[in-house]
């Protein structure tokens, strides 16, 4: 299970009542904790937020950081799986935590079949807003919402969390962090920690501390790829350029999605290609 879905269902499930209510225009009631029975051979299907409102309505809310193209049918078979142990369909949310641009699809259609659910990107919330919560859950979640000035956002978590009670902060502190993963501010969040009355190593936490240092050695390794990444990109649009004059923005964009091995391969092949398209092509 990846770290923010942890630290993301923990917040939904606790204070963070105002972004529910973005979400879906209502209140959870109560959260059920619920695998799907199998269906012939195919494997449990563990839900990440089945909820049910006070007047008895299933809401069921899926949490996915990447593009899949899948989604449309693993939706529709949550959606069969809850109504079969329920009784009834429920209302479904797929919130989007990424960082790439959304493109997912959000129905799937045939001759005899109208299948959709509600498709979030969590960027289209409000996250000023969230930073007004009284809600502390609220206030972290901002960290993945629209903001208009990141770093005052993260001094003002920073704060909130900062006059909690020992037990509260720590755990809210550890989650901050996690999700700050997301949008590349982990070291932003750990310099405002610095600066504040908070007297706790967050490493130390018994459920989230392995996850955060999971994660800082994931995003350590992911930035030594980017960094030999951007060095051979360098070195090859200087070859390039060189050999055949200035680079067109089509071969460039296609440069830049290539990992350092691939650039690595074509630094070595650049010497004998007559162009650019004989080179990418």
């Amino acid at each position: 299970m990846q770290e923010y879905d942890v630290a993301l269902k923990t917040l939904l499930k606790g204070s963070a009542a105002l972004t529910l209510r973005a979400l879906t225009g209502t209140a959870v009631a109560k959260w059920l904790d619920v695998e799907l029975p199998k269906v012939r051979k195919a494997q449990n299907l563990r839900l990440d937020l089945l909820g049910q409102t006070a007047g008895g309505q299933l809401i069921h809310i899926e949490l996915q950081s990447g593009n899949d193209a899948a989604m449309p049918f693993r939706m529709i078979e949550y959606c069969l799986g809850i109504q079969r142990l329920f009784g009834q369909f429920p209302r479904q949310i797929l919130l989007y935590v990424g960082e790439a641009p959304m493109h997912m699809q959000n129905e799937l259609r045939g001759p005899d079949l109208s299948f959709q659910y509600g498709l979030i990107d969590i960027r289209t919330l409000d996250g000023d807003r969230l930073l007004e919560s009284q809600e502390v859950g609220d206030n972290v979640i901002a960290i993945l919402a629209q903001l208009r000035d990141d770093k005052k956002a993260v001094h003002k978590i920073v704060e909130r969390i900062a006059g909690l009670a020992i037990a509260e902060r720590e755990t809210a502190l550890a989650q901050l962090m996690i999700l700050a993963g997301l949008r590349h501010l982990a070291g932003t969040v750990e310099q405002e920690a610095r600066n504040m009355p908070i007297d706790l190593d967050i490493r130390d936490h018994e459920v989230l501390g392995p996850m955060i240092i999971k994660a800082e050695q994931k995003g350590r390794q992911e930035g030594l790829r980017e960094g030999l990444q951007a060095g051979e990109l360098t070195v090859l649009r200087r070859l390039i350029e060189k050999r055949f004059g200035a680079l067109p923005s089509w071969a460039f964009e296609k440069l830049a999605a290539m990992p350092a091995s691939e650039l690595e391969t074509l630094s070595e092949r650049v010497l004998d290609a007559r162009s650019v398209d004989e080179l990418l092509r």
